[in-house]
């Protein structure tokens, strides 16, 4: 399709509308991200080459819809809960067994298959996905101290991963990309501190009634100003703008989200932009690469096994098996990784599709792990008196 105006604005959106409608599955339970994924590649350069995910305005859109990706990732990191606090000992410790485990598997693959990347793989096989693991906890009932526990191990290594990204997938840029990742943590703590005084001064409650009594939306167009200049920083100090989401992200959710703030951000991005951007992100991944070099494939499904394997080690802890699986699920930095993967061409051809590969294994581990943890939590309860 040539240009870029709202013809194609339109078919953007009935393109997204896939990834509700697979959701709708609920034999399959398939993430929605994931349907918005798999019709981005039909679309894009391995399909039918309808959207030209390199055009200059829906690049735009799309790390527009990236950084507000990452931001609401951000916001659900738990770090405001002061009842996770007790857990941080025995769920740090195990995701930093889950990082040494992590660290060999990454060795392991990058030998067996030639690409040099085991650092890369190791940040993906430690990570974990707060924004796909804590709403299937929510949606399966799931509670308990061990669940509280994987609660604050899924945002330890959710948190720890996404920084670590940068400065592993292009190590020549590390001590550069370190120093604006430095950069943009001062600004995130200045302005946590400075909007938790003005939470405590009782502008923020103001503001608030303020804004909804004119809706006026002045939460999302302040959140939005931070986002974009955090996004600005992130771009002249040449480290990606996942970064700034994230890390603004966070700032939100130690201060405390607003519920009508949660629910703008909500729509806006699941929306339209969180769409947009995951289409273009399927649009952009050459999957063909796939089929022409089957390694890639093993290497995918090595990356998925190996990220699920590492989470295990949680098990020598005493955590259920199932727990410790559930933790294993990844989608935000895999993601990030094939988004900045493709856009510095920083991998190898397919390599990309490999990361998502491997992504799509723990997210269907993860939906299995869930369940059965549902499924003994049941039986605990029906036994007790």
């Amino acid at each position: 399709m040539s240009g870029f105006g709202f013809d194609t604005l339109a078919l953007l959106a009935v393109i997204g509308i896939a990834g509700p409608l697979l959701a709708s599955l609920s034999r399959f339970r398939i993430p929605v991200i994931i349907g918005e994924l798999i019709v981005g590649v039909v679309v894009g350069r391995t399909g039918f080459g309808i959207v030209d995910h390199t055009d200059p305005t829906f690049t735009l859109l799309a790390n527009i819809g990236f950084a507000l990706v990452m931001f609401v990732v951000g916001t659900h990191v738990p770090v405001g809960d002061k009842t996770l606090r007790s857990s941080i000992p025995k769920a740090l410790l195990r995701a930093v067994a889950v990082g040494a485990v992590a660290a060999i598997l990454g060795v392991v693959l990058a030998q067996a298959f030639g690409t040099g990347h085991a650092a890369l793989y190791a940040v993906l096989m430690v990570s974990s996905s707060a924004a796909l693991a804590l709403p299937v906890i929510d949606s399966l009932g799931l509670s308990g101290p061990p669940v509280l526990s994987v609660t604050t191990q899924i945002a330890i290594a959710d948190a720890t991963s996404i920084v670590l990204l940068p400065l592993v997938i292009n190590p020549s840029q590390a001590p550069r990309a370190a120093l604006g990742a430095v950069a943009i943590a001062g600004c995130a703590a200045v302005l946590f501190v400075v909007l938790r005084a003005v939470d405590r001064a009782g502008w923020r409650t103001r503001l608030h009634h303020y804004s909804h009594d004119h809706e006026f939306a002045l939460e999302l167009r302040i959140s939005l100003i931070l986002l974009f200049a955090l996004c600005a920083l992130a771009v002249t100090t040449h480290v990606s703008i996942m970064l700034a989401g994230f890390a603004l992200g966070l700032v939100l959710s130690g201060v405390g989200e607003p519920r009508r703030l949660a629910r703008q951000l909500f729509g806006i991005t699941e929306g339209f932009f969180g769409p947009l951007f995951f289409v273009w992100l399927g649009a952009s991944l050459q999957v063909r690469d796939l089929g022409e070099h089957p390694w890639l494939i093993l290497l995918g499904v090595g990356l998925g096994i190996g990220a699920v394997l590492a989470h295990c080690v949680g098990t020598v802890f005493g955590q259920p098996v199932t727990l410790a699986v559930l933790a294993a699920a990844q989608l935000g930095v895999p993601v990030a990784a094939a988004t900045l993967g493709t856009e510095q061409h920083l991998l190898a051809p397919g390599e990309p599709s490999a990361l998502m590969l491997g992504a799509l294994v723990t997210v269907a581990t993860t939906s299995l792990a869930g369940v059965l943890a549902a499924r003994r939590q049941s039986a605990e309860e029906a036994r007790s008196p």
